[in-house]
């Protein structure tokens, strides 16, 4: 949903800003309450402070971690937005992972060090105080640096950027009224938000059911490599400190058996950091590997590296060969980072090529080829396109634009004979979006599972199969992926010469 509206926003700040800074103010929120849950429980109720200090730790913890993950997606776009083509949003996207695993890296470094014994420290708190406040500053600082980047906007002869979306103007429609009280203003405005909301999700599942083939492939094969890599990033502290120490969690503290536990944590949080300093070196490194082997090499090279890694993993006995091969991984955690958007911007970049072959219907049943094929009444001399090909907003399936000057904006206008038809436009945001989703499930499905897969066969080493076996299908995955112009025309060959296509072989 926030792809879409982020394809279609129209305002003074552009497209992918808005929703920067508004998910920001999420994780700044977050980063205040959870450090401070204790005290914010002890002021509000004195009585039972405890119950309401769980809620507090739970509520920032999953503010932070939605805002935080649903914040790539405009991030993402935006980069795509500002470096559309295919050299320069790699080098784009090589840059993002590489700021990507250096706060991975700073993420690992920064509790690990001793902060009790600064000045700074002991003022605001404690440790745990310090970290959070040095986080806040930190983030702050990254934040302020999206303010001088020049966005695009969407203008008509050089007049100042339009607000006519619905969506924008919708809400300031209510509080332009001076008759209405302020408290009546914010819950017309609350629930416009939510019809809009409401609105959006037929239109969205519309969207999402007619995904074109090449990104259905793109986001197969990477849903496998970052639910095999997941697999391995969100149980290895638990495989080192049961598997290898031969720990036990839930053991009382100061006993053996936790201490051997707490050992391994310490040890799998080296190998972490390592795999950041390994993902940080092929990011610099990532154009000319690229260059030199070419894309799908680069692409099917990491997965089979992450199966061979998880392979040894889970029969070796030895720290510092697990730890060596979880260092490896890096180099895949830098490869899901920067090829799959990468890709995006290519099929983004001629998509009469790459989403041609996508079977384009109307979005509702009542929908006809001449609303696809409806134009705005703008000049086309008038309207600045920049980024991916696209005007300031695209038209979101089902929902046209409206404007302050007309309420039907889009008029049919008639096909020449011969003329190629033009296809629906897709949002960069929204395909993001849809890539960012195989990252989100592939958190949440090895969750599920594999605990009981653990369970069932008495071993950790049950995490480190199940990632080698995730590895095998996402290779098996990659090779259907369409990596270049060349990869199409051999795939819609073969269409042509056969009546079925099982895979794309490399």
């Amino acid at each position: 949903m926030i792809g879409l509206y982020s394809d279609s926003w129209r305002g003074r700040f552009g497209r992918r800003r808005p929703f920067i800074w508004l998910l920001c103010v999420g994780i700044l929120l977050g980063l205040q309450v959870m450090p401070q849950a204790s005290h914010l429980a002890a002021l509000l109720y004195p009585q039972h402070p405890r119950w309401l200090e769980r809620v507090l730790l739970a509520g920032s913890a999953c503010l932070l971690e939605f805002s935080g993950q649903a914040c790539f997606t405009p991030l993402e776009a935006l980069i795509s937005d500002q470096f559309p083509g295919e050299e320069e949003s790699r080098r784009a996207f090589s840059v993002y992972s590489l700021m990507i695993s250096l706060g991975g890296c700073l993420g690992y470094l920064l509790p690990a060090l001793d902060w009790s014994h600064a000045p700074t420290a002991a003022y605001l708190g404690g440790q745990e105080a310090f970290i959070y406040a040095l986080l806040t500053l930190i983030f702050l600082t990254c934040l302020l640096s999206t303010v001088f980047i020049s966005e695009e906007r969407y203008t008509r002869g050089g007049e100042t950027t339009r607000k006519d979306l619905s969506v924008s103007s919708g809400l300031s429609r209510y509080c332009a009224h001076s008759l209405l009280p302020r408290p009546q203003c914010v819950r017309l405005a609350v629930g416009r938000s939510v019809s809009l909301c409401v609105s959006a999700l037929p239109r969205m599942y519309s969207v999402c059911m007619h995904v074109p083939a090449v990104i259905r492939r793109l986001f197969v094969a990477e849903l496998f490599s970052w639910m095999a890599l997941m697999s391995f990033m969100l149980f290895y502290t638990d495989f080192m400190g049961v598997g290898l120490y031969r720990g036990v969690p839930n053991a009382t503290p100061g006993t053996q058996e936790r201490l051997r536990y707490d050992e391994g944590v310490r040890m799998a949080s080296v190998g972490l950091f390592l795999q950041c300093l390994t993902s940080v070196v092929c990011s610099i490194l990532m154009e000319h590997w690229i260059v030199l082997l070419g894309t799908r090499a680069v692409y099917v090279s990491s997965v089979v590296l992450l199966a061979l890694a998880t392979a040894v993993m889970s029969f070796s006995k030895s720290v510092v060969m697990i730890t060596v091969m979880a260092a490896a991984t890096g180099y895949t955690f830098c490869v899901l980072q920067v090829l799959p958007y990468t890709l995006l911007c290519l099929y983004h970049s001629d998509r009469q090529v790459f989403f041609s072959s996508s079977k384009s219907r109307p979005s509702h049943p009542g929908d006809s080829d001449d609303h696809i094929h409806s134009k705005p009444l703008v000049p086309p001399d008038s309207v600045h396109i920049h980024g991916n090909r696209y005007p300031e907003g695209v038209n979101l399936p089902g929902a046209p634009l409206l404007s302050s000057s007309s309420t039907s904006p889009h008029v049919s206008l008639p096909l020449e004979r011969g003329e190629p038809i033009p296809l629906p436009q897709r949002g960069m945001c929204l395909d993001m979006a849809i890539l960012d989703s195989a990252y989100l499930l592939s958190q949440v499905l090895p969750a599920l599972c594999l605990g009981s897969i653990v369970q069932q066969s008495h071993s950790v080493s049950a995490y480190m199969a199940s990632a080698c076996s995730l590895s095998i299908m996402a290779m098996l995955c990659s090779t259907c992926v369409i990596f270049t112009r060349s990869d199409l025309h051999k795939l819609t060959g073969s269409k042509d010469s056969a009546p079925t296509l099982t895979g794309l072989k490399s």
